[in-house]
C-alpha cells in the first residue's frame, strides 16, 4: 500500500469501524463521513471502504494493517450484501450525494441531495439496494413506501441488473 501524507487510522473492532484521529473529525464535519459517538467517529462499512479507497484511511484490526482484499472479505462477512451496497454508495457519493444509514427507516441508505447537510436538513430519499435476481417481497416494499411517505421522503431503488449495471428507480405515490 502506498504511504499517503494525509492518511489516518481507523480500527475495526467486532463489526464496528471507528477512528478518533483529527482527520476523521475533519472529514465528518466538512464532508459528513461517519457519526460522532462517544468521542469517536463511527463509520458504516461503505463509508469506511470509500475512505480507505479515496481518502487515505488505514484500517487496522488487532493492530494488523488490513489490505483491500482483507477489508472486502471482512466487510462481506459482516454484511452479505456489502459489495453491492458499496457499489451503489460509491456511485452516488461520487455524484455529490451524501448517504447515511437508512436502517431506522427500513432502508439501506438515507440520501441527502447536493446542498443538503445531515444534522441540518432532512434527507430526500430512502434507498434500498437489491439484486435483479431476488424475488420481491411486496409487503416489505409497501411498508418502505409507507414509511417514506409518512416522513416526506421518496423511495429510491437501486437494482443491479444481470450485467452488473446499477439502475435507479424513483417510486412516487399517486392519489386519485
Amino acid at each position: 500500500m502506498k504511504k499517503q501524507e494525509n492518511s489516518f487510522e481507523s480500527y475495526l473492532i467486532g463489526n464496528t469501524l471507528s477512528s478518533n484521529s483529527k482527520k476523521a473529525y475533519t472529514l465528518s464535519k466538512e464532508n459528513f463521513f461517519g457519526e460522532k459517538i462517544h468521542e469517536k467517529i463511527v463509520y458504516s462499512l461503505s463509508e469506511g471502504f470509500f475512505l480507505f479507497k479515496n481518502k487515505g484511511m488505514k484500517i487496522l484490526q488487532n493492530n494488523k494493517l488490513l489490505n483491500e482484499n482483507e477489508i472486502s472479505k471482512k466487510f462481506s462477512r459482516i454484511d452479505k450484501d456489502f459489495q453491492l451496497k458499496y457499489k451503489v454508495f460509491e456511485d452516488l457519493r461520487k455524484k455529490g450525494l451524501i448517504l447515511k444509514s437508512g436502517i431506522k427507516y427500513g432502508a439501506d441508505f438515507s440520501i441527502y441531495e447536493k446542498g443538503k447537510k445531515p444534522r441540518k436538513d432532512h434527507s430526500s430519499f430512502l434507498l434500498s439496494v437489491e439484486q435483479f435476481s431476488r424475488k420481491t417481497n411486496w409487503e416489505k416494499f409497501i411498508l418502505k413506501n409507507r414509511v417514506a411517505n409518512s416522513t416526506k421522503k421518496k423511495v429510491l431503488l437501486a437494482i443491479q441488473d444481470e450485467e452488473g449495471n446499477i439502475i435507479y428507480y424513483k417510486i412516487d405515490w399517486t392519489k386519485f
